[in-house]
């Protein structure tokens, strides 16, 4: 496994869920857990996964129902692998029609489920849009350009990759630590680079609006403002 994942395991079994746990940390993912359903929507929507791994039998919510509630609220699109003991084709063809990205059926290899979040991850990025709009601050990747209302805001490839993460997330925050992740991956910078870098993004972005695009969640991290805006 070459990638480093951040997964959201939604299981009430509690000792397969340690198993699943110990097996995915113990190749180096990190790995956050909900035993209930409405448990894993609310980390579901606060949070940014590479993959969703969803039990269909929950004690206070059925799976599918989990399911469409975080398709419709995510902040970004998170493939989600259903691990249920439900193996008739009726079931899968609900988990499909509901949203699901992959089915896998208990008791199963915990290599192949590896196996599968980590082809799950890379859906996303073969399906990423190279042009991103959010009101009037559009972002191509390609070039690695931003402009806003047309206007060319100059900017260093790393505060490209920080406008990026944050324009994916709109309107939603995005946490100090999600910010890192999403810009330096597994290698981790200086402890000041992201206050330093967000400093410049921020004056970059006053050069071309007369309002404030960029602000800081306390305690939280930062968020774009006021896209839609017509400035």
């Amino acid at each position: 496994m070459s990638k480093v994942l951040s997964i959201l395991l939604i299981e009430d079994n509690l000792a397969l869920a340690k198993q699943i746990c110990r097996f995915l940390e113990g190749i180096g993912w990190t790995i956050d857990f909900a035993d209930k359903g409405k448990q894993g929507i609310a980390l579901a929507t606060a949070n940014q996964y590479d993959v969703i791994i969803l039990d269909l039998n929950l004690p206070d919510c059925d799976g599918l129902e989990v399911c469409g509630q975080i398709k419709q609220h995510q902040q970004k699109i998170t493939p989600i692998l259903m691990l249920t003991a439900r193996d008739a084709f009726e079931d899968k063809a609900k988990g499909f029609k509901q949203g699901t990205d992959d089915y896998l059926t208990k008791p199963c290899d915990l290599r192949e489920l590896a196996m599968r979040c980590e082809a799950l991850s890379r859906r996303p990025q073969l399906h990423h849009p190279t042009v991103v709009k959010k009101g009037y601050l559009e972002l191509e990747e390609r070039a690695h350009s931003v402009r806003w209302h047309g206007k060319l805001v100059k900017t260093t490839k790393i505060g490209f990759k920080i406008l990026h993460a944050l324009a994916m997330a709109y309107p939603y925050p995005v946490t100090r630590s999600d910010l890192m992740s999403a810009v330096w991956k597994g290698e981790p910078p200086e402890s000041n680079a992201l206050k330093a870098h967000m400093y410049n993004v921020r004056k970059s972005l006053e050069q071309v609006s007369d309002t404030p695009l960029l602000t800081t969640i306390s305690n939280v991290g930062y968020k774009l403002q006021g896209l839609e805006d017509n400035v």
